[in-house]
């Protein structure tokens, strides 16, 4: 009997000790969606970073509200038809669209004012979850840099890298936008842009371009690949398995990138 009573001592303390199950809502562009529709990297990518964080904090369950090419812009737009849940964590990772597309920043004040601007469309998304759960841990994510993207299902959608200003605006403003709501908020931030370590230098080992001079490829580095064209009609996809490294594309994390996204999310779900 006193053997029985000492196991059903241990096995009530270790049901205790079982951390209660969380919901978690990831509200974002394609680098969330991408974690559930892999065929869509080019079978690139087997495991983005939502997938990683629940395999190492298994308690918490994920919702993929991440939108293809979406803003925040268009996010706060259509909050209301997303079917957003109740959950206990957030996290917001949204803008690298919205510089891409030229949207305004806006500033500081514009947080309660709506879609008006980057500022608007965050504070419109962090105040609808705040209403659908007031006791939620809310994360923001900053955009993180890019290089140069081309789609690998279609070549003919590329973009630039964040080593240039769009409609004079930095990329890294907006990772600023980010960090300075989350200071004003009281929320966390996990900045990528700024302490992930995934920077232009090792976005990718090379883009395979053809050699203006010669017309044969040759694998370039950043920043020499910056000034030299690329023909999406003509030439060859430019980042062959071996370019492959913190992304796969120049913009979409590799296994490697989402790696580091889902450490730094894990320090701070934690």
């Amino acid at each position: 009997m006193k053997k029985i009573a000492i196991i059903l001592v241990l096995g009530l303390g270790l049901l205790s000790f079982k951390k209660k199950e969380k919901t978690w809502v990831a509200i974002g562009d394609s680098i969330t969606y991408l974690n559930d529709h892999q065929s869509e990297t080019g079978d690139r990518l087997t495991r983005g970073y939502m997938t990683l964080v629940s395999e190492q904090l298994p308690h918490i369950k994920y919702i993929n509200q991440g939108h293809n090419g979406w803003t925040a812009k268009g996010i706060a737009e259509q909050i209301e038809k997303l079917n957003i849940e109740r959950a206990d964590i957030y996290t917001i990772f949204l803008g690298t669209n919205d510089w891409w597309r030229g949207l305004p920043i806006g500033t500081i004040d514009d947080y309660s004012k709506g879609p008006i601007s980057y500022f608007g469309s965050m504070g419109l998304i962090i105040e609808k979850v705040r209403v659908l759960n007031p006791k939620a841990k809310i994360v923001l994510i900053s955009p993180m840099q890019r290089g140069d993207f081309v789609y690998v299902n279609k070549y003919t959608n590329n973009a630039y890298g964040s080593y240039r200003a769009k409609n004079e605006q930095n990329l890294e403003d907006f990772a600023n936008a980010v960090l300075e709501i989350g200071e004003k908020q009281h929320l966390k931030v996990v900045d990528l842009f700024h302490d992930s370590g995934i920077n232009l230098e090792n976005m990718v080992n090379f883009k395979r371009l053809k050699n203006p001079n010669t017309g044969e490829y040759q694998n370039y580095k950043y920043p020499d690949y910056v000034d030299i064209p690329f023909n999406p009609n003509t030439d060859e996809y430019p980042y062959p398995p071996d370019a492959i490294s913190m992304t796969y594309d120049g913009l979409h994390p590799s296994g490697l990138g989402n790696m580091v996204i889902a450490k730094m999310l894990v320090k701070t779900l934690k």
